[in-house]
């Protein structure tokens, strides 16, 4: 029975929509899955081809060692499976001798050179002796000629000898080059260039088989790399310089350095006080502390290692220190004693290059013995050869020499001093060679051919007579140059040398002289203008391959340049292709492609294919590169696009660079509408995005870099769809600047008028050109702009400039290493973001002056360009006026340039007017000025002056209006000029009437006169009143000054001093008022306050004082008492005032509220001094003891008893008369009065009576006087507080005699209080002694002084605490201190 046919449910059935969709992906997993079955299938090949291999080598080994355990078991001899063969070798190559032996048990082997065993301890580095799996070898590592001999290897063990021979043939260079199998097919620049670098051309150039032979044996177990080694050097005599390679030593240990030793050419140097070397701390480093033109020359470091030693050679150049007079010569060098005996000596030296100074005419030979500082010169008379025979020597005795050159100019700089020589019998001393006389002949043909980008290798046929050549001087000149420049300052011996320093792409001519004992020969001939560039070579492989798009039968390949182009542009690529599976390659392209990106067709989908590269110039193809990783041929699908490429670099600074980019092949869904840019440090796989939004254009302007930092980047393109794929990385770029890069200038040419960018190339070679580009879009050939180049310099020129050429412009130089700059144009020179981050100038050039601009305005630029386009006469200054002596006027301007055929004419008020009466019109050329002077400038003078100048095609006009106000004023200093002319032909003030202020603070008026005579007067007068100075004037001193001692308030007024003869008059008037017043008080203030000394205290019955002195005082002077920072106001608590002596400040009554800080300030209105006192703690307690006791004893001066007056002195009385001795006394309380006679009291009776009425008339009446009443009568008048002793003298006589001379009593005295005095309160302590005020006037007490101050003179104002104050008498004078 038939099975019943499938029914697909309804649920399950298809639309016709949805079985196409089916039909299509089924389609696609068809595929999908075929491609996976086909890659598996390989796969599984490759992995069975990989198990097969493994699974047959490790049945040989099987085998091998089952073979090895049956030959152990049977002896046998040595025997040679595999003989040494001979080889033929060049200079400077190594070569490997090896062997195979077998015997049992295995033999040893040792090697012999011509019989001699080789040991490769004796000549580390040179022999390296292997054994490995029974091959042994010697590899002979630089062989040189003397390496050629038998070499033979002869293995031993117990049963027997074996020996195997070869000959090792070393041929030299020079054989290679010129006399080779292939010399005929070299050119002779291979040939050099083979000499050169080596037979492998490749690598730097060596250094002419200086580097020096090994010396002796020194094992190591020590292994050193040299990193980073010192290159050529270029040192001055005189200064230093250090030679320094940094390496890597394994194991590194501290106390164990590496051994390094130092060669100049081939000697070995020690350390001395011209030498330093140091090794350790992973550097091996030599100073030369002191240059000389003996240290030029080929210095090479070797370091002793495990596997022999690690070399470095480069040349030091030493060149002269300037000349002590200029033109003179540099300084001989090498100088050396020969034949020494007991007082004769020979010294000889190595003559100086001179280049452009004149030739050397002689040397003068100087000596010094040893301890001594003393130079002598040993030759009267310059030598003309270099040698010379010193004599007169102390035997026994040491000396140096040195030597300086003589020519037309001058004398050279000493040579560096010699070795120490001693004067003995020296049979083996070392003597100069050589007989013949003259100097050599000139070198013959000289051939300079390329070396590196900075160098020249320059060799010479050698002269035809040497005489005894002690090397070459070799001279170089840039081509079109007028003056050589030495190449080298010491002979060099060889005839080849490598001249280094040049400037990349510049072209030189070379000469060399011959030099010997005698000077030095002739010029060679020049050699052929050489540029420097590096010698020609294939270029090296090109790099980073990498896919941009593929569709599934063809790939899109693109790749970076050779790092190095071989010297020449590279201009073809050539592409090769393999299966992944196979190692065939295949030819991609047979033309050439010209681009660095191809697409390969012809491919199969699904296939892994590899890619390599070989880049060819010139000299050829170079070497390919290394494959590409496997890609994969499978056609690119996604939506976003596919990687950028061709990663680029310009305008590289020490912080900031432009990348550039190329937009890529794959665009993915839709069009790429901007890029990301990344960037990484070196070595870092933290990548930072530098723009926050894609930037639409293919550059980027990268800022912020650290300089000398290296980077790395990567650009990722944006379409609609999202981000793609990134770009392989850049190469890794270092923000360092070029050595000489400069920037793109913007400037306008002075004869066109054109505006132009110019840039100068630091570096450039033959094959660069210059390539312009706007906002990095190239220029090419447009309209709007010219490019030209000359030399090192290209210019983009626009043709007429507008807005549209604005934007940023730059320029690449191709074939170096990345010159390029950027400059960009705004309209107003205000910058964008978009700017470099260097500052750029615009260099503006016209008429001989340049105007330097820090933005890049065109519009400043478009203004210059029509100047110099209509040009006019640059002034510097427009038409101006000033006023002269005589009250002449001068109109004047100012031109930048003036040329001699220069015209111009002055127009006043619109008529032209010219030399002649009363006024001179001229012009000087060279200043530029042009003038016009009026003799008499007036009223009618008034209107417009205007200049008009033609110069060649050059024209202006300037003009200036006076009138009104502007000439009123020019009208008004042209009168005083004149009248001040007038004023000088008499007696006349040169310096007017004013102020000084001497140090004593006496104000002096003084004045200046000029034009006097001995019979000129002068008169001082203050408000019309003369004054007569007790000095008479003396104007023919030329000054003459008026003192104003004690300068105050009435000193105010109008002095005048006149000056008058018979050949006139002249006034100074002077008003001391208001400002000037003020004026001088300041300056009286700034000499006091500078002399005010600290503030003294003084305590006074009214209270305590604080006195400051100074050189002088006056109350108009701005002075400020403060108590704790508080301003004090004069009261009756605290009284202000002074002398001429003082300033002062009494607290009357005080309490303990004026405690406390105090301070005086002297302000004279720019500085203010200060002085203070504090016035607390013991200070004042014993302050305010001291003003209680003179409070109290003041008191009782006051109340005590006394005589107010009415008592005469003497009294003379006759006989029988009566006498009345009658006065009025004063005493609080009423005080006691006794009468005395004689020292015996008076009682009252009938013939003397004794009154004393109302406590203030006291009487003595004597009736009928007589001769016993004469004598000396007292009062004596007192209270508590003390009293009064008065005497008076009574005489009495007869009538009838004569009258007597009185005779006076003794002086009245204060008698003291009639109770014991009190013990006197506790003075202050004592202040410091007070300056001795200077001022010998003693001028009127002030009104605000309450009471006199005493003596400043004295040492201490307060009496001693051991002394009672006694009452002062009536005739006491002021205590205030006289001025001395």
């Amino acid at each position: 029975m038939a099975e019943p046919a499938y029914t697909v449910p309804a649920s399950r059935q298809r639309t016709a929509a949805e079985t196409e969709e089916y039909q299509r992906v089924s389609s696609n997993v068809g595929k999908g899955l075929a491609v996976i079955q086909e890659e598996l299938h390989r796969m599984r090949i490759a992995t069975k081809a990989q198990v097969e291999s493994i699974a047959i080598q490790k049945e040989v080994k099987d085998m091998m060692k089952k073979r090895v355990d049956l030959l152990e078991e049977i002896p046998k001899m040595p025997d040679f499976l595999v003989a040494l063969r001979p080889h033929t070798v060049w200079e400077k190559t190594p070569v490997k001798l090896f062997c195979t032996v077998e015997g049992n048990p295995r033999p040893i082997v040792k090697w012999y050179k011509g019989g001699v065993p080789v040991d490769p301890l004796s000549a580390p580095g040179k022999y390296k002796i292997e054994s490995k799996y029974g091959v042994h070898s010697l590899i002979i590592s630089r062989c040189v000629v003397s390496d050629t001999a038998e070499y033979s290897a002869v293995a031993t063990n117990q049963h027997g000898t074996a020996t195997s021979k070869a000959m090792v043939t070393v041929k030299s260079e020079l054989l290679l080059l010129f006399h080779g199998p292939d010399a005929q097919s070299r050119s002779f620049t291979d040939r050099l260039f083979v000499l050169l670098t080596g037979p492998s051309g490749a690598g730097e150039s060596c250094q002419l088989g200086l580097v020096p032979h090994l010396t002796e044996i020194h094992p190591s177990k020590l292994e050193v790399t040299l990193l980073e080694r010192f290159p050529v050097s270029f040192g001055v005599e005189g200064s230093s310089i250090s030679l320094t390679c940094s390496m890597v030593v394994v194991p590194d240990l501290p106390n164990v350095p590496p051994l390094a030793q130092w060669y100049r050419d081939d000697t070995l140097l020690k350390p001395s006080n011209l030498v330093e070397m140091s090794v350790g701390g992973g550097a091996a480093s030599l100073t030369l502390p002191q240059l000389g033109k003996d240290d030029e020359g080929l210095y090479t470091l070797r370091i002793f290692t495990k596997d022999g030693t690690a070399e470095h050679s480069a040349y030091l150049f030493v060149s002269d220190a300037p000349a002590a007079v200029k033109g003179a010569p540099g300084a001989p060098m090498s100088v050396k004693a020969y034949d020494v005996n007991s007082d004769y000596v020979l010294v000889a030296w190595k003559p100086p290059n001179t280049v452009n100074e004149a030739p050397i005419t002689g040397y003068f030979v100087d000596r010094c013995e040893a301890g001594t500082d003393s130079w002598v010169q040993c030759n009267p008379a310059p030598v003309k050869v270099c040698k010379f025979p010193v004599s007169g020597l102390g035997v026994g005795h040491s000396y140096y020499f040195r030597v300086r050159a003589v020519n037309s100019a001058g004398i050279s700089r000493p040579s560096r001093k010699s070795s120490k020589v001693t004067a003995i019998d020296a049979t083996e001393s070392q003597r100069l060679q050589g007989t013949d006389e003259g100097v050599p002949s000139a070198p013959g043909k000289i051939v300079a051919t390329r070396n590196t980008k900075s160098s020249v290798f320059v060799q010479w046929e050698a002269p035809q007579h040497l005489k005894n050549l002690l090397g070459y001087y070799i001279d170089g000149q840039v081509v079109g140059a007028k003056e050589w420049f030495p190449c080298n300052h010491k002979p060099f011996r060889h005839n080849r040398f490598v001249v280094h320093g040049l400037i990349p792409g510049e072209s030189y001519v070379f000469r060399v002289q011959a030099v010997n004992i005698f000077g030095l020969s002739e010029e060679s001939q020049e050699s052929s203008p050489i540029a420097v560039e590096p010698a020609l070579a294939t270029p090296s492989a090109p790099y980073g391959i990498t896919m941009l798009s593929c569709d599934g039968s063809s790939m899109t390949l693109a790749w970076k340049k050779p790092k190095h182009s071989g010297g020449s542009k590279v201009n073809a690529y050539y592409i090769d292709k393999r299966d992944a599976d196979t190692l065939v390659w295949k030819e991609v392209n047979l033309a050439a492609v010209t681009e660095r990106i191809c697409t390969v067709d012809n491919l199969t989908e699904g296939t892994f294919y590899e890619f390599r590269i070989q880049a060819a110039n010139l000299a050829g193809v170079g070497l390919p590169s290394a494959p590409s990783m496997p890609l994969k041929c499978e056609a690119w699908t996604m939506e976003q696009p596919g990687p950028a490429y061709d990663l680029g670099f310009r305008e590289v600074r020490g912080q900031s660079l432009v990348i550039l980019w190329k937009a890529p092949v794959y665009t993915g869904a839709s069009a790429v509408t901007g890029y990301f840019v990344d960037m990484a440090k070196k070595g870092s796989s933290e990548f930072v995005t530098l723009n926050g939004d894609p930037v639409s254009h293919r550059y980027l302007q990268v800022t912020g870099l650290e300089e000398g930092s290296s980077y790395v980047f990567r650009v990722r393109a944006v379409n609609s769809k999202g981000v793609g794929k990134t770009s392989e990385l850049s190469e890794p770029v270092c923000a360092k600047a070029l050595p000489g890069t400069t920037e793109i200038v913007a400037g306008v040419d002075e004869e066109t008028g054109d505006v132009f960018l110019s840039f100068e190339a630091c570096e450039i070679c033959e094959t660069s050109k210059f390539e312009w580009s706007k906002n990095y879009k190239p220029i090419g050939d447009c309209p709007r702009a010219t490019i030209t180049a000359k030399g090192r310099t290209s210019r983009l020129t626009f043709t007429n400039p507008d807005k549209d050429d604005l934007g940023r412009y730059s320029v690449v130089v191709t074939d170096t290493d990345g010159v390029s700059s950027s400059y960009t144009l705004t309209e107003d020179g205000r910058s964008s973001l978009s700017e470099p981050s260097e500052p750029v100038q615009t260099l503006l050039v016209h008429s001989d002056f340049l105007v330097v601009f820090c933005s890049s305005a065109l519009n400043t630029m478009l203004e210059l360009s029509y100047a110099i386009r209509h040009p006019v006469v640059p002034l510097k200054h427009n038409l101006n006026y000033e006023i002269l002596e005589k009250g002449h006027v001068r109109f004047w301007l100012q031109a930048v340039k003036l040329s001699p055929s220069v015209s111009y004419r002055f127009i006043v008020n619109d008529k032209a007017v010219t030399s002649g009466e009363g006024q001179k019109i001229s012009h000087d050329v060279a200043s530029g000025v042009i003038q016009m002077t009026v003799d008499h400038f007036t009223r009618a003078n008034e209107g417009t002056y205007t200049v008009q100048i033609n110069d060649g095609k050059a024209k202006t006009q300037s003009s200036l209006v006076l009138v009104g106000d502007a000439f009123k004023a020019a009208l008004k200093e042209a009168e005083f000029q004149r009248k001040e002319h007038i004023r000088k032909q008499g007696p006349h003030f040169s310096e007017y009437l004013d102020f000084t202020v001497t140090e004593d603070c006496t104000v002096m008026l003084t004045c200046k006169v000029a034009n006097v005579k001995k019979d000129t007067a002068f008169h001082w007068y203050k408000e019309d009143d003369e004054i007569v100075p007790e000095t008479a004037p003396n104007v023919m001193s030329g000054s003459c000054a008026l003192p104003l001692p004690l300068f105050s308030r009435k000193d105010q007024g109008v002095y005048k001093a006149v000056l008058s003869d018979d050949k006139g008059k002249d006034t100074s008037v002077f008003d001391i008022s208001g400002k000037v017043f003020d004026d001088i008080i300041n300056a009286i203030a700034r000499n006091a306050g500078a002399s005010a000394s600290e503030l003294v205290m003084q305590c006074t019955p009214e209270g305590i004082r604080l006195q400051c002195y100074m050189n002088y005082y006056t109350e108009e002077m701005k002075t400020v008492w403060k108590h704790k920072e508080s301003k004090i106001a004069s009261s009756e608590k605290m009284r202000i005032g002074g002398t001429a002596e003082m300033a002062w400040m009494q607290i009357c009554d005080p309490s303990d509220k004026e405690k406390g800080h105090y301070a005086i300030e002297i302000s004279d209105g720019v500085t203010t001094h200060t002085r203070t006192f504090d016035l607390s703690g013991q200070a004042y307690t014993d302050a305010y003891e001291e003003y209680l006791r003179l409070k109290a004893a003041a008191f009782a001066e006051k109340n005590r008893g006394r005589v107010v007056g009415g008592l005469p002195d003497v009294v003379t009385i006759m006989e029988e008369k009566s006498l009345s001795l009658t006065c009025t006394v004063w005493g609080e309380p009423t005080p006691e009065v006794t009468w005395f006679k004689n020292e015996q009291e008076v009682a009252s009776n009938e013939h003397t009576r004794v009154t004393f009425d109302g406590g203030k008339f006291a009487s003595l009446v004597i009736n009928k006087v007589t001769t016993d009443d004469s004598g000396k009568y007292s009062i004596n008048v007192r209270n508590k507080y003390g009293g009064e002793f008065v005497e008076i003298t009574v005489s009495v006589y007869r009538h009838g005699e004569p009258i007597p001379e009185p005779k006076l009593g003794q002086p009245r005295t204060a008698a003291p209080p009639p109770q014991a005095q009190p013990v006197p309160p506790k003075s202050p302590a004592q202040p410091a002694k007070t300056p001795t005020p200077s001022k010998p006037q003693t001028p009127a007490q002030s009104a605000k002084s309450p009471t006199p101050a005493p003596s400043p003179g004295t040492k201490s104002p307060t009496p001693p605490r051991s002394v009672k104050s006694p009452t002062p008498p009536r005739f006491m004078k002021s205590p205030t201190p006289p001025r001395k």
